[in-house]
């Protein structure tokens, strides 16, 4: 399923902060991404809308099982992507920033050639 990168990129955000805090806000998002928090709102509404999130009575967000599996593709891309990268010899801050853009647009046969590379073996 292909939705955009934008969204890509909030559904990874709140993956990685309900792993940190188990309960993610809109706030957290804004905090972490450093946005406007209406654009955020205007996002959740839109990924809520679009069944890839839910929220409950007290704002707090939680991920669909569609919104899990893109935000779980999307992280586990990033975290490779930087650690391949680093390994290569790139430095850490640079390296995270560019597996954070290469993440959105790496087509998926791509990304399962660097992961067999990476891992030295073909994957599933």
């Amino acid at each position: 399923m292909k939705i955009q990168e934008s969204a890509e990129m909030y559904l990874e955000t709140i993956l990685v902060l309900s792993k940190k805090n188990h309960q993610v806000r809109s706030i957290d998002i804004a905090n972490e991404l450093d946005y406007a928090k209406p654009s955020v709102s205007v996002a959740m509404k839109n990924l809520r809308e679009n069944g890839y999130i839910e929220m409950d009575s007290d704002l707090y967000i939680t991920l669909t099982e569609k919104g899990r599996a893109i935000a779980e593709a999307m992280y586990e891309r990033h975290t490779l992507l930087s650690e391949w990268l680093i390994f290569l010899g790139v430095d850490e801050k640079i390296a995270t920033q560019d597996a954070c853009r290469i993440e959105h647009v790496l087509s998926s046969e791509s990304f399962e050639a660097i992961k067999k590379h990476v891992h030295g073996h073909s994957s599933n």
